[in-house]
């Protein structure tokens, strides 16, 4: 038990506790304090990790968007608190929409994103993408998708879209599914085709 202990010096200096001829003792083990000063120097990188960004994968059903692509990065919202949470306890996550060789809509239309839920159940218009292909929205779900549509207008039915999907894409989380749509040997990725 005294060898556990003595193997993690680091453990037992953040705690203040290391075993001593079978006693408990109160002091620390020799550099105990700069390795705990190393401990809670460390700050959080304010960048997404790779892990999630999700893939914004074309669907080639609108003329001249067969090459876009873009990502949509997911980092939880900020608060005072440490962690953003909607009155339901689940965590609030941004989310920032980047497309690009999207082609420039004609006079009156745009390309919208969306945030829905993986069945399609609930949907949350974000916002139409400004003229570098970006739109940031915030969602409190742990499973979703995000889709950018081809609209007639700026400012469609909030409630569902109405024009083609351009690209869409599935957050990390919501790719563990089953296999049911597969086959037994089918060995497709979904992420291939966004969802």
């Amino acid at each position: 038990m005294s060898r556990l202990f003595r193997r993690s010096g680091l453990v037992a200096g953040l705690v203040g506790l290391v075993v001593v001829s079978g006693g408990w003792s109160t002091s620390a083990p020799e550099g105990a304090d700069a390795r705990l000063s190393a401990a809670c120097a460390w700050e959080p990188d304010p960048a997404s990790p790779e892990y999630y960004a999700i893939e914004l994968v074309t669907t080639r059903r609108v003329v001249g968007t067969g090459r876009a692509t873009g990502t949509a990065e997911v980092t939880f919202a900020p608060s005072p608190f440490g962690v953003a949470l909607a009155p339901d306890g689940s965590y609030l996550l941004d989310v920032s929409i980047d497309a690009e060789g999207l082609p420039e809509p004609p006079d009156g239309s745009v390309f919208v994103a969306w945030l829905t839920s993986t069945d399609l159940s609930e949907i949350r218009r974000v916002a139409p993408l400004d003229g570098d292909g970006r739109a940031r929205g915030r969602v409190a779900w742990n499973k979703f998708l995000v889709v950018i549509t081809y609209e007639a207008s700026p400012y469609p039915d909030p409630a569902r879209w109405s024009g083609p999907v351009v690209l869409r894409g599935m957050s990390r989380s919501g790719m563990m599914h089953t296999t049911a749509g597969h086959g037994p040997f089918g060995r497709e990725n979904c992420a291939t085709y966004g969802y």
